[in-house]
């Protein structure tokens, strides 16, 4: 299996699979010097981990990494830095239930990558759907905060759930800080309370539900990204589409901005005695001809509903006769919970990847 990984100069290869024994990552392209521990990697993996709340999957993986490479102690520091060359991450996988998936490894599950998966290789990894599995985002995570590292304090990055089923968040109550509060990343603590009572329902109804996750990126400089086949947008577009059940992606306005007149989208411009123009809106999300404008780079990518569901569905077998399935085992009744970390993680690696890409074109 090819096309296991991403970036350009921050390049990311994750590697292992949902019921393996180990999963993780190798980031190469990290610059030297750089302060990293296995605990500031594992503070973002604490908050993907499964097994939080019962809103997501109760596989029980304390999601313990270990850095195996590409850090040394540094004599002036007293601590670990990077070396410049490749780190290697490991997670190891301690509550696989492989038993639970016994009786579908003939059955292809409707809205999992299992037919398309046998169609291309002959072969499918039936325990959790191996590579295809969302366990494979904690080795993303991992990468995620090694480009914090290179990204530095000054860019803050943060994600939210706006939407779990046919329910959005009040946008006149957005609260940050709310989203450490409740089990779904949500800024709003009434909408909260209403999707416990959604996602309560939809389990006991044998369903899964939906949702739309926000990423917004702060303190990012006007210039990063490139016109044409470099540009950050589409970087972005291109990391949050390779997250599992992620169907769209939106960037600032997104298709919204279709609905608007071009004097209601335009973000117009006044002097400013910070480096650049202050803007009066941010229709774009911040990137303008592929390249950052230096205001908060925002987007948003819909999830599917858990494909995986206890209601009966019809599918057929490997052999081409038809079926009837229900999936058993620990499953996410709304995936896009815990697509919150991971969002963060993806735009991490892009803009860190776009930050060292612009100093080596600029030398800035």
């Amino acid at each position: 299996m090819s096309h296991n990984t991403f970036g350009h100069l921050f390049r990311v290869t994750t590697w292992g699979e949902s019921h393996g024994p180990a999963l993780g990552c190798v980031v190469d392209g990290c610059p030297p010097g750089l302060a990293l521990t296995e605990a500031d990697v594992q503070h973002w993996l604490d908050r993907r981990r499964p097994g939080t709340s019962r809103f997501v999957t109760q596989r029980r993986e304390p999601d313990a990494v270990k850095i195996l490479s590409g850090v040394f102690e540094d004599e002036r520091t007293g601590g670990p830095v990077t070396t410049g060359t490749p780190i290697q991450m490991m997670i190891e996988n301690v509550d696989q239930r492989s038993k639970d998936y016994g009786t579908i490894r003939d059955l292809y599950r409707p809205g999992h990558a299992d037919y398309s998966y046998d169609a291309k290789y002959g072969v499918r990894d039936y325990r959790g759907g191996g590579r295809s599995s969302a366990r494979e985002t904690a080795a993303r995570v991992a990468a995620g905060a090694v480009a914090r590292k290179v990204l530095g304090e000054g860019v803050v990055i943060r994600a939210a759930l706006v939407q779990i089923g046919t329910i959005a968040v009040d946008r006149a109550r957005w609260d940050w800080a709310e989203t450490d509060k409740n089990a779904f990343w949500c800024p709003d603590a009434e909408t909260a309370a209403r999707w416990e009572e959604a996602l309560d329902a939809a389990r006991k109804a044998g369903s899964s539900l939906g949702a739309i996750v926000e990423v917004v990126a702060e303190g990012v400089p006007a210039g990063w990204g490139a016109p044409i086949y470099g540009k950050l947008d589409a970087d972005l577009a291109g990391a949050f589409m390779s997250i599992n059940a992620v169907k769209g992606v939106e960037i600032g306005a997104g298709f919204a901005a279709a609905a608007l007149t071009g004097v209601e989208n335009a973000d117009e411009m006044r002097a400013s005695n910070d480096a650049g123009p202050a803007f009066s809106s941010n229709h774009a999300g911040g990137v303008l001809g592929g390249i950052s404008t230096g205001q908060p780079i925002v987007a948003r990518f819909a999830v599917k509903p858990t494909s995986s569901i206890l209601t009966p569905r019809q599918t057929v077998t490997r052999a081409g006769e038809n079926a009837e399935i229900s999936t058993e085992g620990r499953h996410d009744p709304c995936v896009g919970i815990r697509a919150a970390p991971v969002g963060e993680a993806m735009i991490a690696c892009v803009l860190a990847d776009q930050k060292l890409r612009h100093r080596g074109q600029t030398g800035r």
